[in-house]
């Protein structure tokens, strides 16, 4: 059952949810970038990862914002969204309850959420955070971070410019407990528009890390 319509803060949320045999599976979130520049759960970015997680072992949810497709609701400028992610992980904990990891995947705008979503949700056991833009958002919340992930964007992107991605990772990484895991692709923009040049190298970085966090049983 792919197509979901599950409750969030407004109304209804619509995703795409798609499971595992095993009850005990890990569950992964993924969320989309800014509804006002036409991001979607079917970002070509969200969707390429949410389909490398389902391959490594995951249950995993895609969903739209609010006043994004079906979902009901208007854009809140991160603040409803945020609500909308917890909604959304909610949903997915409650669909999947012997779950031992939890994972949060975000793209951009998508990125920037999912980063906040970690602070309030200690069950998070790892993120992946493309293209975070911060330069148009203070990540300043991320006081400690609460856990390890991977940071990964193009040198390319003039959206979100690595010298401002390079900066967040360096504040990352003077915390104590976590591991921030930092990766470019060459020559790959905001949105890894090639395929085999940017994005298949971006998934396959992702893919490798997450196989790695898994293997380790490391947080």
């Amino acid at each position: 059952m792919p197509e979901v319509i599950f409750p969030g803060p407004e109304g209804r949320l619509e995703g795409r949810y798609h499971p595992q045999p095993a009850p005990d599976a890990p569950i992964a979130i993924f969320l989309h970038p800014d509804p006002q520049y036409g991001g979607t759960m079917n970002n070509r970015v969200v969707y390429n990862l949410h389909y490398a997680f389902h391959k490594l072992g995951f249950t995993v949810l895609r969903f739209n914002f609010r006043g994004v497709g079906r979902s009901q609701g208007e854009y809140d400028q991160g603040i409803g969204e945020l609500s909308d992610a917890a909604s959304a992980l909610d949903y997915l904990q409650a669909m999947n309850p012997n779950s031992k990891h939890c994972w949060v995947a975000g793209f951009s705008f998508g990125a920037w959420i999912g980063m906040q979503l970690l602070m309030r949700r200690p069950e998070i056991t790892g993120f992946i955070s493309v293209a975070p833009p911060a330069n148009m958002y203070d990540f300043s919340f991320l006081a400690p971070c609460p856990s390890s992930g991977l940071i990964i964007n193009g040198t390319a992107d003039r959206i979100a410019p690595p010298k401002d991605t390079h900066a967040l990772v360096s504040k990352l990484r003077e915390q104590k407990g976590i591991t921030i895991t930092h990766e470019e692709i060459e020559g790959a923009d905001h949105f890894f528009k090639d395929d085999e040049a940017h994005m298949k190298p971006m998934i396959d970085t992702v893919q490798s890390y997450v196989k790695r966090r898994l293997t380790e049983g490391s947080r």
